[in-house]
């Protein structure tokens, strides 16, 4: 029986971890409580085609489309295939989907379901659970199960290394407050969530630094995609997530005067993609001095507010405001991460032994912005895959290094986009970038505040190639002042040099000094670190997060 460590315990590590168990001893390693993570946050829902007018070929056509290009069309293929047999696997672990208005208990038929639209979905395909909290629904049964079953769950502990043996993963540090301890492992995955706490404004949890990344770096595996960065159109002005779903349901984006002003910027209105709804947003607050825009949901009444989304209708009213009868004020925010450690659709990386799931991992599902409501269904299809493939970590390989090209090698032949500027199906060429090793420091200390506040500035939703490159410079030469620091700033390192790579505008990365696509940039480009060979160099320091 072979010994799995999981770090993090959002959905995809808890799904990973309950499949491993099957067959082997398995050790999860979380920050804060085991429910802490992004999962709970999550107040949308899961996105499936379990519904008898919807298909899985649709949910794909609808995934690559959204990915403006760079989504992975096999990875797309096996999401939205195995994704309805997931949901139906979760509901065995005791989630309970929202039932239909009308239907009759025990609601164990997709039939009985309710099902909703988000934007950029051809179809209602999205299921929802306690409203709108979904992620705390399913995250809560999850736990249940782990703590259930013979997993050990070790809270308030973290991996604040990985260890190398001969080209494998053969463990990881773990700090917590009985000590310091090397845990010996046949296989570890990364299940750490997303790294929003990069920025000022953020949907993501204080546990979402991406650590999970920063240990597959400092331990030499690749990592992709890290200049495509999701800010969600959405959050209370004062802070708080306000669902898309809201937007499904009819609510709709108004200017400072009252005048609605999405339908001159998408025929879709307030349901285009997520990067088209931000942006015109952020646009629309610097025409009125910076003042936030209205969300008004006056016409779903005060009933339907409250039943159908409890949170965050207790959410809005803590601020004072009754959404029933007023807007309410709303700004973009960061909230999902599309790059992370290279991996296929089994969670593996490019080093043996070494696997990451969820936002810690970037599978190319997502391209280059991801389909509404399709990261909880990666979530459970990545770790259940995961799961699985750990029963021979021994013997299967590491993802391949030799699928990767330099940039040079890239026809552009190859590389043709159709007008709507997606490539639904050919896959997306994997280029490497050189860059300096970003566990490297400099003399001058560097805050995670400073960090967070300069990176909304020249890494948020609208980049200039100037603002960029000084960003760049000045981190070069930066340190961590604190702890939080020590993963934010080698992975504002890494964000700002792939954003800088990339010289055109897609999807959720868009510059002001390269606005347009360019076909000859479908390619996702890859980083390794130069000093892979010493994974050392770098620890994230757990003082701050474990109490003492």
């Amino acid at each position: 029986m072979a010994h799995i460590l999981v770090i993090g315990s959002g959905m995809a590590g808890l799904v990973a971890a309950l499949r491993a168990a099957r067959r082997h001893d398995v050790t999860i390693v979380t920050k804060d409580v085991l429910t802490a993570g992004s999962t709970s946050w999550a107040q949308g829902g899961i996105a499936a085609a379990v519904f008898p007018d919807d298909s899985a070929e649709l949910h794909a056509r609808d995934t690559l489309l959204a990915g403006a290009g760079l989504s992975d069309p096999v990875a797309v293929d096996i999401l939205c295939t195995e994704g309805p047999g997931r949901v139906h696997d979760l509901v065995g672990l005791g989630v309970a989907f929202d039932p239909a208005p009308g239907a009759v208990a025990p609601f164990d038929d997709v039939s009985d379901w309710a099902r909703g639209l988000e934007a950029a979905h051809s179809v209602a395909r999205i299921l929802h659970a306690g409203g709108d909290a979904t992620g705390r629904v399913i995250e809560t049964a999850l736990a249940a199960a782990v703590r259930e079953g013979r997993i050990r769950a070790r809270e308030f502990a973290r991996a604040t290394s990985l260890n190398v043996r001969d080209g494998a993963i053969v463990g990881a540090v773990v700090e917590s407050p009985a000590g310091v301890e090397h845990v010996d492992a046949d296989a570890v995955i990364i299940a750490t969530g997303g790294n929003g706490r990069l920025y000022r404004h953020t949907t993501n949890p204080p546990v979402s630094t991406g650590d999970g990344v920063l240990l597959a770096y400092a331990a030499g595996a690749v990592v992709a995609d890290l200049e495509f960065v999701q800010f969600h159109p959405t959050v209370l002005a004062g802070g708080g997530l306000v669902s898309e779903a809201v937007r499904g349901e009819g609510a709709t984006l108004l200017d400072a005067d009252g005048r609605r002003f999405m339908l001159e910027i998408d025929p879709r209105a307030e349901l285009a993609p997520r990067d088209i709804v931000a942006r015109a947003i952020a646009r629309q607050m610097r025409l009125q001095d910076g003042q936030p825009v209205l969300l008004d949901a006056t016409m779903l009444g005060a009933s339907v507010l409250a039943e159908r989304f409890p949170t965050i209708d207790a959410l809005v009213r803590a601020t004072g405001v009754d959404w029933s009868t007023s807007p309410v004020p709303v700004t973009p925010a960061a909230h999902y991460a599309m790059g992370g450690a290279l991996t296929d659709m089994d969670g593996r990386t490019t080093i043996p032994g070494l696997f990451a799931v969820g936002e810690t991992g970037s599978t190319g599902v997502h391209g280059a912005n991801r389909l509404a409501s399709n990261s909880l269904l990666e979530a459970v299809v990545v770790g259940w895959r995961a799961g699985d493939a750990v029963d021979a970590a021994g013997s299967v390989p590491a993802l391949p290094l030799p699928a990767l090209r330099d940039a040079s090698a890239v026809s552009t032949s190859t590389i043709q986009e159709s007008a709507s500027g997606a490539q639904l199906d050919t896959p997306v060429p994997l280029v490497r970038e050189i860059a300096a090793d970003a566990l490297a420091d400099g003399t001058v200390a560097w805050s995670a505040d400073r960090i967070r506040d300069r990176a909304w500035q020249a890494l948020g939703l609208e980049r200039t190639g100037d603002e960029m490159a000084d960003f760049a410079r000045e981190l070069a030469d930066a340190r961590p002042a604190d702890d939080e620091a020590r993963s934010l700033l080698p992975l504002a390192r890494l964000t700002a040099a792939a954003a800088l790579a990339r010289t055109e505008s897609r999807g959720a990365h868009w510059r002001d000094d390269f606005p347009e696509t360019d076909p000859e940039q479908r390619v996702r480009r890859v980083v390794v670190r130069p000093a892979s060979e010493s994974p050392e160099l770098w620890r994230s320091d757990a003082r701050a997060e474990v109490p003492a």
